[in-house]
């Protein structure tokens, strides 16, 4: 299959679990150099996703980088594995519970009344293990040393928030939602709101803009599809 990877390709790759963003796209940018013999080339990703989370990681290369921004802006949609009746200081696996709750009261009916009041255009406080920037630092470089951090809440939309499953303590929902929104601090605010306490505890990203995880390719296809790759005579000579 021809591939003009400097001319711009836009490459969706199922990120797998425990891996960085960067991660994945160093992965694939050093694959490119091999293929392509060129040590500077441009690789990089719309949308970062947590270690922990795993879905749809759009990777652009070449002059398709251009476009980051523009399919950064598209709706995402994630399935999401909250816990009940205990919090983390992250919001999610990457710390250990530092209280738990009671949730023996929460029932289905009870979110279904809740969940409305979560959709349409919010104001979400960004969780303090995240990449927010303060004072030229990421928010996460003070938490990590217990450091207290103050965050402004920031303008989002939750177009669609769904039941999935309620098995307690774990409730699983869909989320189609706008750029910028923490799913960490969604099972927050959904666990107060509940009286109670909640951590994200599973994530899958299984849309961005019109790419699904369906269309996406492992890390190790997107590999073999960069070796297997034609491409243009004058791009090997460069």
């Amino acid at each position: 299959m021809k591939k003009d990877f400097i001319e711009g390709e836009i490459i969706g790759i199922d990120k797998p679990l425990g891996w960085t963003s960067f991660d994945a796209v160093k992965r694939l940018r050093g694959a490119l150099h091999r293929k392509l013999h060129i040590k500077k080339f441009k690789v990089g990703h719309a949308g970062t996703l947590d270690p922990l989370a795993t879905g749809v990681l759009i990777v652009c290369t070449g002059r398709a980088t251009k476009r980051i921004e523009e399919l950064q802006a598209g709706m995402k949609e994630y399935i999401a594995d909250i816990t009940l009746g205990s919090t983390t200081p992250s919001f999610d696996l990457e710390t250990e519970i530092d209280a738990h709750y009671p949730y023996q009261h929460i029932t289905e009916e009870m979110i279904l009344r809740t969940l409305p009041d979560f959709t349409g255009k919010l104001m979400q406080v960004p969780p303090v293990f995240s990449a927010v920037k303060v004072d030229g630092k990421r928010a996460y470089s003070y938490a990590r040393k217990g450091n207290e951090v103050t965050l402004k809440a920031k303008p989002l939309e939750i177009r669609e928030l769904e039941l999935l499953s309620f098995e307690p303590p774990l409730m699983r929902v869909r989320v189609l939602c706008s750029k910028g929104t923490y799913i960490r601090a969604l099972a927050r605010d959904l666990g107060e709101a509940l009286g109670s306490g909640g951590h994200l505890t599973a994530l899958r990203r299984t849309r961005v803009g019109d790419i699904t995880v369906e269309k996406c390719l492992s890390l190790d296809s997107a590999l073999q599809m960069i070796a297997d790759a034609e491409i243009p005579e004058t791009t090997e000579t460069n």
